[in-house]
């Protein structure tokens, strides 16, 4: 017997509305502090009328982070702003105006740091991007499996990379154990035990995306259904924030990998409390193979989410192809969300669910393509070209 492509969960502990004291703090500072970093514009929100006949929905809509910073995903939005937090905090309250940001002057007068984190790749060359731009170093810790590509791209940013023999979760610890020993600065995009704040400044600097979102939308219209891809669940929850302060909010699914499916194993415990993935955290899908979700997310998604899906390699290989096809350059991870939605519309014990998730001929359909081809060799071997 083959092993199941897809695993589905609605959610049983969902609460409408949100609870007040779940939703963070209004995005306008973190808006406010991208709008003036230099080289900053909206990435694009590509419609895709062929994609949304072929799969028999109203309309299917990408927002395409491979043109983020020049970096090929959206994860600079959440190291920048972080680190930005960050110094301003150590600063005492002195001014650092985020125009003069990203450059070595506005270090020149503060004690040098050194930045680190655990990374699957994105998240780890957007910490690197911004130490560069700020004159300071950067050593980024990478599991195991992390392809060559993504660690060249990430000494391509001027840091030191580690490759630990381990997990992503691993890499966590490691990064953090190291930190402490060598005086390092942790910019983790994930929360653990005394360590929350600044993971919750970069799932600010997330929501910057999805108020980009809300002004590329035609006039009158919205998303019905939005997939958003998981690993330990910092775009989740900031697109659940965004979402859930809306009088009429769309249906929130998020997407995993089966071999990763922290949050799916989450939401099927007894109470919904955080839980560990069952599988080897070795999908193709690199920046989502993680095994707990992050503690502050956490709590957020299980409160606004609608479902919780995993799926298996294939989808999200068809799903990068269908993209590609489209003029959408979208990597493993970008093209989960995509992967979501055909599991979805093709796996025959998801019927029953699909009108529960907005599935339907006059569905508006939200993805996130989060990274474009990351890895060029895996892509070029997938897609074809």
């Amino acid at each position: 017997m083959s092993a199941p492509r897809l695993r589905l969960a609605l959610n049983r502990f969902r609460q409408v509305p949100v609870p007040p004291s779940l939703l963070p703090a209004a995005q306008a500072q973190a808006r406010a502090f991208h709008r003036a970093l230099p080289g900053y514009q909206p990435t694009p929100l590509v419609p895709l009328p062929a994609l949304a006949q072929a799969l028999g929905v109203g309309q299917v809509w990408i927002k395409d982070e491979s043109h983020r910073f020049g970096l090929n995903a959206f994860k600079a939005l959440g190291a920048s702003y972080a680190i930005y937090r960050f110094l301003k905090s150590r600063a005492g309250g002195a001014e650092l105006a985020p125009a003069s940001f990203l450059s070595p002057q506005a270090m020149a007068q503060r004690p040098p740091v050194t930045f680190t984190t655990a990374t699957d790749g994105n998240h780890g060359r957007a910490v690197a991007w911004t130490a560069s731009k700020l004159g300071q170093k950067a050593v980024i810790y990478v599991p195991r499996n992390t392809v060559k590509a993504r660690i060249d791209a990430l000494r391509g940013e001027g840091a030191e990379v580690v490759v630990v023999d381990g997990t992503y979760d691993d890499t966590v610890r490691r990064a953090a154990a190291d930190a402490a020993r060598h005086g390092r600065q942790v910019i983790s995009d994930t929360a653990y035990e005394g360590y929350t704040e600044i993971p919750g400044w970069i799932m600010e600097g997330y929501g910057t995306l999805f108020e980009e979102i809300d002004e590329q939308f035609p006039a009158g219209q919205k998303p019905s259904s939005v997939f958003l891809q998981a690993g330990v669940g910092g775009l989740a929850y900031a697109g659940a924030a965004h979402y859930a302060r809306q009088s009429v909010a769309p249906r929130l699914i998020c997407v995993e990998p089966l071999d990763a499916d922290c949050l799916l194993e989450s939401i099927l415990s007894a109470n919904g409390s955080a839980s560990m993935a069952k599988g080897k955290q070795d999908s193709i899908m690199a920046g989502l193979n993680c095994g707990t979700p992050s503690l502050l997310a956490w709590p957020l998604l299980r409160a606004a989410v609608d479902a919780f899906v995993a799926v298996d390699d294939d989808y999200a290989r068809d799903a990068m192809r269908r993209l590609a096809s489209l003029g959408v350059v979208s990597g493993e991870s970008g093209a989960a969300g995509l992967a979501g939605v055909l599991a979805l519309l093709a796996d025959p014990a998801a019927a029953a669910q699909r009108p529960q998730l907005g599935l339907g001929p006059t569905a508006s359909v939200l993805l996130i393509s989060t990274e474009g081809a990351t890895d060029p060799e895996s892509y070029a071997r997938i897609v074809g070209r």
